[in-house]
């Protein structure tokens, strides 16, 4: 009587397995058959409707269900519960090539979808995106972090972003990579080229010569300086300085690292600081016209003229077609003409007064002088820069050279 009893029991138990097992297969066929029509919110109300059923499902069953469950969400563009979906197959010996394949698609949907967002400077929705594809695999997708914390400056996510950069700078990330480049022997333009692979192939090319691989530039101190100026931004100017000198222990001679120092110092108002700090970047690059361009502004703005006029003219020696440092440099000069125009003003009309005006003029004009080559210099390398043609315009009519005004006055016109 037990025997029988426990054989029904069985049976019974049996029969509810059957119908459960045949239940699932029966949805899946259902649901699969929706998401072949591009029929995704359908599928996705579906899945939800029974997902209950498949809750004691064998792993095998359930990875089949997230997989359908993962498309439609992909599909429907909610990325989040997309890639929720994914990590739940993840781990199924059986999905390792579905696995792959879907998270390299769903990657490239969501970065696809950053960038559309980020043109159209909706950047902290891009931020979102970008973090999931880094979240996707944060060891080889950690580059998303990096635009994810670029795209919180833009949306002036200060937080966020800061959390961002501390992670890569935790990680040392450089994001530097090897670009490859090719010349053209009939124009002499060199061309980017895709992959090593590419530049091989051009390599035998006999209209093609110098094949060359280049490294970008490392990331990191960008990083850094971005870390330090978003602590500044938060009032935490401590923490600004000790992040950029906490990089420098380990690359003490690093350039780009010793002018985000340099930078930081002019944000905090350090002239004495930067000053120090660009002479440091220039015992790394003593050619560097802009490094002395800087250093002329920062010693202008201490008021050491004579010392400032010095560094714009090494500036324009290294770089004659560096054009700031030439309207710094009459600017200079032409400061000296307020206290000439005070002096003047405060003489009288006597004839000995009348003698001082005279010598007071001249010392005007030759401070007009001084200015006529260097502009004319200028204009020389860029004849559409019209602060350096109206600033010259207006010498040559304070001068009376009727000419030069008139030839300047054409350039403007």
């Amino acid at each position: 009587m037990k025997i029988n009893k426990m054989k029904n029991i069985l049976t019974f138990v049996l029969f509810i397995l059957f119908s459960i097992t045949w239940s699932q297969k029966k949805e899946l066929r259902s649901a699969k058959k929706l998401l072949a029509d591009s029929l995704y919110n359908e599928t996705k109300d579906f899945l939800i409707k029974n997902q209950n059923i498949f809750a004691s499902a064998d792993q095998k069953t359930k990875s089949s269900f997230n997989l359908i469950f993962f498309d439609v969400y992909r599909n429907l563009g909610e990325y989040k519960n997309a890639l929720d979906k994914l990590n739940e197959i993840k781990n199924d010996p059986r999905l390792v090539k579905d696995y792959d394949i879907q998270a390299q698609n769903l990657k490239a949907d969501i970065v696809n979808s950053a960038i559309k967002d980020t043109n159209e400077k909706k950047y902290l929705s891009s931020v979102e995106k970008l973090f999931l594809a880094y979240m996707i695999n944060t060891q080889e997708n950690i580059e998303y972090l990096y635009y994810a914390a670029s795209n919180s400056v833009n949306g002036n996510d200060y937080e966020t972003a800061l959390e961002y950069y501390l992670i890569l700078r935790d990680v040392k990330f450089s994001g530097i990579k090897i670009e490859f480049y090719i010349t053209e022997i009939e124009t002499n333009n060199e061309i980017q080229l895709s992959s090593e692979q590419e530049l091989e192939l051009y390599s035998k090319d006999k209209k093609f010569t110098n094949p060359v691989k280049r490294a970008t530039p490392s990331l990191y101190p960008e990083i850094v300086k971005n870390i330090a100026l978003i602590y500044t931004n938060l009032g935490q100017k401590d923490k600004a300085i000790s992040a950029v000198k906490e990089a420098r222990i380990e690359n003490p001679t690093d350039l780009p690292l010793i002018l985000t120092e340099a930078n930081l110092y002019i944000e905090l108002g350090d002239k004495e600081k930067f000053k120090e700090l660009i002479n440091k970047a220039l015992e790394q690059d003593p050619d560097n016209a802009t490094l002395y361009f800087n250093l002329g502004v920062v010693t202008a703005q201490m008021g050491d003229n004579t010392n400032a006029q010095e560094y714009y003219l090494k500036a324009i020696e290294l770089d004659s077609k560096l054009e700031a440092p030439y309207l710094n440099l009459v600017a200079l000069i032409l400061e000296g003409e307020s206290e000439i125009i005070d002096k003047m003003n405060s003489l009288g009309n006597s004839r000995s007064d009348n003698a001082k005006y005279d010598v007071l003029k001249l010392e005007r004009e030759d401070l007009y002088k001084k200015c006529i080559p260097i502009l004319k210099q200028l204009i020389q390398i860029n004849n559409k820069n019209t602060e350096a043609i109206r600033t010259l315009m207006n010498i040559y009519g304070t001068i009376g050279d009727n000419e030069g005004f008139k030839e300047m006055k054409s350039l403007i016109e």
